[in-house]
């Protein structure tokens, strides 16, 4: 069927209004091209997602002009992060970055509708309620997209470039052939959230993370007078099939965590559990001929070290900065996608096989226990272990397996082997993924699926088709 308006043309097409999306928008918007917005969703609209903010995210809102915005949600400022687990507990403050000294936990709700609001002032094209159903292509490019409007209608808009930020399920990611990941690490662990009435005034300003064995919990304060407490206990597979099964799972969850339990004493949960099962972390290729694929639908991180955000809006604005000037020449748009794509993973490859690290759902090991005994005593390393968290540290820059494994042996020497045992673990999986980041830097990215090929007419008749 032909579309209504045919004729409709734009820069760039971003399908996806939120983090990743958002940002795209706004870094297009900015340098003077028109950007259309298409997404599902009508804002203010939720998702599932968790959504801590460390200081790295928060300046990324502050570089796309929204932080005002999300701060109007009236979330608490966190200042202080707090980390316990085999009888230690880490607390530090939020380290500045770019005048920001503290964490935010904001609902997707309020987040992401300042996110629209801010890609709007900026010139972008928000269309709400608009579902995509295909791609439009044109001598082996992607050109543009057909998609289904707020009233039903069937439209097709062609630009020179189609954003995905649609997410781990991205319709774009599918359609352009490039659904299965390239690099992929399942989670060892489940992922269950609820929001609470939170009535500990005293534990407002602090972002909190609690582990006791293979469970792992957190509470995190955040707008409208709620904390977020979400706990990520190993898959069970004897509960897959029981109903209610994810209320119980939080609760026998919260109860292994005993200082988690204290801290929500007094508070009243709100609403339903939220349950993401069943993760993995992955790279997929994530540029192509007229495409590219910011935020989860290129590359997801595991939820446990609270990054997605952060990195959503940093690489879509990147991307847009990155083609705002090329989407006049096909040759150089490809160019620079493909530039775009290459930083991304160099830049979160390491903090990637990190996540994969915290998110195997074992107990601590006897380096990670001494890892928090030595940052219980020592204020400097305990700063670093957050300026991980923050991205303004590298993992591998806080002190080494060798190190650790010779404090341990210090404080523990009746443990002997079972350090030495995880000493040599530690530095077999350290060699190994240095070789992997050695390898993306050194190595092309994996080869792209053939486009659609189609005769003369065929390829007439598929452009201009909705």
């Amino acid at each position: 069927m032909a579309s209504g308006n045919e004729g409709e043309h734009a820069d760039a097409i971003v399908v996806g209004a939120r983090c990743a999306g958002s940002a795209t928008a706004v870094a297009l918007a900015r340098a003077g091209r028109r950007v259309v917005v298409l997404d599902s969703a009508r804002f203010p609209s939720d998702t599932l997602s968790t959504h801590l903010l460390w200081t790295s995210g928060l300046a990324e809102l502050q570089e796309l002009g929204a932080l005002d915005r999300v701060l109007a949600n009236g979330a608490p400022r966190l200042r202080t992060a707090l980390a316990a687990g085999s009888g230690h507990t880490i607390t530090a403050r939020f380290p500045a970055l770019d005048g920001i000294d503290y964490a935010l936990c904001v609902r997707r709700t309020g987040l992401d509708a300042a996110l629209v609001d801010t890609a709007r002032q900026a010139g972008a094209d928000v269309r709400e309620g608009c579902r995509v159903d295909q791609v439009v292509w044109n001598a082996g490019r992607v050109a543009g997209v057909s998609y289904t409007d707020s009233v039903g209608a069937q439209r097709e808009l062609r630009a020179s470039l189609v954003v995905g930020a649609d997410g781990r399920r991205s319709t774009i990611a599918r359609l352009v052939g490039v659904a299965e990941p390239y690099r992929s690490t399942p989670s060892g662990r489940e992922c269950y959230f609820a929001y609470w009435e939170d009535s500990r005034h005293e534990w407002r300003d602090i972002a909190a993370q609690w582990r006791v064995g293979s469970l792992l919990g957190t509470a995190f304060p955040c707008d409208d007078g709620l904390v977020l407490c979400l706990v990520q206990p190993p898959p069970d597979s004897t509960t897959q099939h029981r109903p209610g099964r994810s209320l119980a799972i939080y609760r026998e969850s919260i109860a292994g965590l005993p200082e988690l339990s204290a801290r929500l004493d007094g508070c009243r949960m709100v609403g339903k559990v939220r349950a993401a099962t069943n993760l993995a972390s992955y790279f997929r290729r994530s540029s192509g001929p007229g495409w590219a694929l910011p935020g989860d639908s290129g590359h997801f991180k595991d939820p446990v070290t609270a990054q997605g955000i952060r990195d959503a809006l940093r690489y879509g604005r990147l991307l847009g900065e990155a083609t705002a000037h090329a989407l006049d020449d096909p040759e150089a748009l490809d160019a620079a996608t493909h530039r775009w794509e290459r930083a991304r993973e160099r830049d979160c490859l390491e903090v990637y096989q990190w996540t994969n690290r915290l998110a195997r759902g074992e107990s601590m090991s006897p380096l990670e226990i001494e890892l928090y005994r030595g940052a219980q005593r020592d204020g400097a390393l305990a700063r670093a272990t957050l300026e991980v968290f923050c991205r303004t540290r590298k993992p591998s820059r806080i002190a080494s397996p060798a190190t650790l494994a010779a404090r341990a042996l210090l404080h523990a020497p009746g443990s002997r082997l079972s350090v030495l045992a995880n000493l040599g673990v530690e530095l077999a999986q350290a060699a190994s993924q240095l070789f992997e980041r050695l390898r993306s830097r050194l190595s092309s990215l994996p080869e792209l699926p053939a486009p659609p090929t189609f005769t003369h007419n065929e390829e007439i008749a598929h452009d201009h088709t909705a």
